[in-house]
């Protein structure tokens, strides 16, 4: 009985190889040269088209699972299937304030669709506010606040339904649509205006017979599809209603940044606006990306529509808020001072500064509807805590042409990119071997680095008040031994300010090493510390305390104008942690690279009399 094929290899040499090896064991094919007949080109036949068999059925089963699709549409089929929609692509949104001048009336309605144009980079964008917003006069000044306005263009769609037709689909037309600013409205005929909105069904849960709701999924080509209920889970459409869809269709992040803008038109009849920005243009992004469906659509679905772990919170904020990069939330229990019944969620956004008012208070409203009853969601702001790195390297000369100014520019660009990458999220933890090793790998001719670490926050003063001031690390200070340092100022340095009862003396901060904040000004290069006890230092737990600090003016900082005081601290640890809503970033532009030839390596005679190397204190 002649032995079976053996169908473990899957290449293409190897299924050849297999076949030739079941052939020869044929009495038919006993001393048969395979390589020199034409049986040659068909087995080369027979293997490619069991290569190509093999290689589709890999693929479809890849297809078949969330964790191994490569395929978008596969992807969004098997989201679909535990109840996620992917997010559509994100028009860039900017506050503003509109005071209408010379107006009059008892009321003024600023009408979906208005008109604003802006400008970036030379090309210009239109933007349109999304609902109808009506004001009376307040003294007389009509005057809409915090109005959202969402750049693309507005659009309107019309189908008639036809019931018959089994085939009839309702699709949004356009790659480019927002969906969060769609509207559906059901118009009951050509002959009846009279026209009903629906609303999208986020769940099953509350929807009957009679519900008025439609439900959202994205189909082919990455386009957007409305469907209706069946009159068990929402009601369905009848023949000849007319399905109306309105939505703004976008152009992404391209308008990121607007920050001035002009009405086009009129507001309520009325040319003669005033425009004011209160938030520029941010959060315009590209539809959700695969890598994003796998992550989410999961614990999506692990969450039911409610919150109550941390994760669930997570997935539920970037499902409603398109702008947010990373989301950090933990419960009252755990902030530095507890606060139960609260759960805290903070978001770094994509783009943008922290969120708006309006914004926040927007999130927390859909985010109750989620929430145990007795648990109230509050958003925090991101607490940034700079690192500033000075590096000192040495480089092999013979494996390199490139001159030291060169491999300086190298090292601050893999720096950035350790701290683009690892850094300025939630989760973002600075090791400093890591960052030892990407300043190594720079360059191939770099052969060590000694690097210092410090971190800084920023205190925005009220002036001419006298006010208290926290400063939370969260990482331990360095201080070996009380009275560390306390004659050359400690492990503390601030930028200038001054302080009242002296207009004339620019102050700084420093330590006594012992826990206490002094301030001090300069008499050529004497501190003359006019306060010994103006806060204190919590070295253990990295916590500076101004206790009441009536701050009358602000120094520049690195030669700009600034509203801000930097504070500068020496870590305990070059191991930096990131706690709660605090987020690391890498201030590049004023960490500092220098480097230089190694003198042993480079086969300098004087290596072995004259090779320096850098403190790392």
């Amino acid at each position: 009985m002649a032995n079976k094929l053996d169908i473990s290899q899957l290449d293409f040499d190897g299924i050849k190889d297999n076949l030739k090896t079941f052939l020869s064991q044929q009495d038919e094919f006993t001393d048969y040269d395979f390589e020199g007949s034409g049986m040659n080109i068909l087995l080369d036949v027979l293997a490619y088209n069991t290569h190509y068999l093999g290689y589709n059925a890999n693929m479809l089963a890849n297809e078949m699972y969330l964790d191994s699709a490569d395929q978008r549409s596969s992807v969004v089929s098997l989201a679909k299937q535990v109840g996620y929609t992917p997010r559509s692509a994100s028009s860039s949104k900017a506050t503003i304030d509109v005071v209408v001048n010379n107006a009059s009336g008892a009321s003024l309605i600023l009408a979906r669709g208005t008109k604003f144009t802006s400008t970036v980079d030379g090309t210009n964008y239109s933007f349109v506010s999304n609902g109808n917003v009506s004001i009376s006069p307040v003294d007389g000044v009509y005057k809409f606040s915090n109005l959202i306005i969402y750049e693309g263009t507005y659009l309107n769609y019309k189908y008639t339904a036809t019931t018959s037709d089994t085939d009839q689909r309702f699709i949004i037309p356009n790659d480019n649509v927002d969906t969060t600013t769609l509207t559906v409205k059901i118009q009951e005929s050509d002959s009846d205006s009279t026209i009903n909105t629906y609303k999208l069904a986020s769940g099953i849960t509350g929807i009957d017979s009679t519900s008025k709701v439609y439900f959202l999924q994205e189909i082919e080509n990455g386009r957007y599809e409305v469907y209706f209920g069946d009159d068990v889970l929402g009601q369905s459409i009848k023949d000849g209603n007319i399905v109306i869809l309105d939505y703004v269709s976008c152009n992404r992040d391209e308008s990121n940044g607007a920050s001035e803008f002009a009405l086009s038109g009129t507001v309520g009849g009325f040319s003669n606006v005033t425009i004011t920005t209160i938030n520029s243009a941010f959060g315009g992004d590209d539809p959700e990306t695969i890598k994003s469906i796998k992550y989410n659509a999961p614990r999506d679905y692990s969450a039911q529509d409610r919150a109550v772990t941390a994760e669930d919170y997570k997935v539920l904020v970037k499902s409603i808020y398109a702008n947010a990069q990373s989301v950090q939330v933990y419960g009252g229990e755990d902030a530095a001072i507890p606060d139960y019944g609260k759960v805290y969620i903070s978001i770094k956004a994509k783009s943008g500064s922290n969120l708006t008012e309006a914004t926040k208070v927007s999130l927390v409203q859909s985010l109750k509807s989620f929430a145990v009853a007795s648990v109230t969601p509050v958003i925090i702001d991101p607490e940034i805590t700079f690192i500033i790195l000075e590096t000192t390297f040495k480089f092999d000369s013979n494996l390199t042409t490139k001159d030291v100014s060169t491999l300086k520019t190298n090292v601050l660009n893999a720096i950035a990119s350790y701290n683009t990458n690892t850094l300025e999220n939630f989760t973002g933890v600075f090791r400093y071997s890591a960052v030892g090793k990407t300043i190594d790998e720079s360059d191939t001719s770099i052969l060590s680095n000694i690097t210092k670490v410090k971190m800084y926050k920023f205190i925005t003063p009220t002036l001419n008040n006298g006010s208290k001031y926290t400063l939370s690390f969260n990482n331990a200070f360095f201080n070996p031994h009380s009275g560390h340092n306390s004659t050359a100022g400690g492990i503390v340095s601030s930028t200038g300010f001054k302080i009242s009862g002296d207009d004339t003396n620019e102050h700084f901060l420093d330590d006594d090493g012992a826990g206490n904040i002094r301030v001090y000004y300069l008499s050529g290069t004497t501190r003359i510390y006019t306060d010994s006890t103006y806060g204190t230092i919590d070295y253990t737990n990295g916590e500076i305390i101004l206790t009441s600090s009536n701050i009358t003016s602000i120094s520049n900082i690195d030669g700009a104008a600034s509203t801000r005081i930097r504070v500068t601290v020496s870590p305990d640890s070059n191991d930096i942690i990131p706690v709660r809503n605090q987020v690391l970033s890498i201030d590049v532009t004023n960490s500092t690279v220098s480097g230089g030839i190694d003198e042993i390596e480079s086969g300098s005679s004087q290596a072995g009399t004259s090779y320096t190397t850098t403190s790392s204190y």
